[in-house]
């Protein structure tokens, strides 16, 4: 038997980018498949069925027919359309941040069932949550885990000694920790508080209900989203855009806050 002419999937809208007048390209991510690119024909036109069902940001079921370049997509409905997400600008930025790390860590074609079932829970927690950074964070550190990355918090990565409840210090290019006697050749490494060191180790093992009832001051908040991100950067060897407009955004609703008092 050959292979089946369509197919049905489900699907989150990763990205799309217009081609010609009335079509897009899209990016989804799938169970089954990992990341994928398909055209969704006459999207852009109005009064389309395919329409809100292709935005970023969207969780669909899609039928999808075999194409000689990209497959197509010839029927889409809605499962959840994340609104809480789309009518906030704020949470829309989180949302879009970690659309952005699927994109910009995955391969087309690799299937990653635990990672697809993150990013989903990742957008219902984001829609229902007051605890955007921590969820983020977890977001972050479960990413790195399902590609590979994970990085070690229990013994320092030069030594082997087990870290003490001290001050060490974070290296990316050696993807852990490193003990004060091992870090003071490393000027890359980034130092790390006990208590940092205490949530990341939670959070590696805990789910994010759990992270969640962590109450975390802002300035540890700060130190976290450092060391994360830091390390993720170093990962892909470049910046990730969406961060420049999430603390564009942070700037000017504190900015507007202040204002309004």
């Amino acid at each position: 038997m050959g292979t089946p002419r369509s197919y049905q999937t489900q699907a989150i809208v990763i990205k799309q980018i217009k081609l010609g007048e009335a079509d897009k390209i899209l990016t989804i991510y799938t169970p089954e498949f990992g990341k994928l690119k398909v055209v969704a024909k006459g999207a852009c036109r109005p009064g389309s069925k395919l329409g809100g069902n292709v935005e970023p940001l969207t969780y669909s079921l899609m039928m999808l027919a075999r194409g000689r370049n990209l497959d197509i997509v010839t029927q889409s409905q809605t499962i959840d359309g994340f609104l809480a997400l789309k009518s906030d600008l704020r949470l829309m930025a989180y949302g879009l941040y970690v659309l952005e790390l699927i994109d910009s860590f995955t391969m087309e074609n690799s299937e990653n069932r635990p990672l697809f079932d993150l990013l989903l829970d990742a957008l219902h927690w984001l829609s229902q949550s007051d605890s955007n950074e921590i969820v983020l964070r977890y977001f972050e550190l479960h990413l790195l885990y399902y590609l590979g990355y994970r990085p070690e918090l229990h013994r320092c990565v030069r030594c082997n000694s087990p870290l003490k409840p001290v001050v060490n210090f974070f290296i990316s290019s050696q993807g852990g920790i490193l003990c004060p006697c091992c870090s003071q050749n490393e000027p890359m490494s980034r130092s790390l508080s006990v208590n940092a060191l205490k949530i990341l180790r939670l959070w590696q093992n805990c789910d994010c209900a759990t992270a969640k009832r962590v109450k975390v001051k802002s300035e540890l908040s700060l130190e976290l989203k450092q060391v994360l991100q830091g390390y993720i950067v170093y990962l892909l060897q470049r910046e990730v855009k969406s961060t420049a407009w999430l603390d564009e955004l942070k700037k000017l609703l504190v900015d507007n806050n202040c204002g309004a008092n």
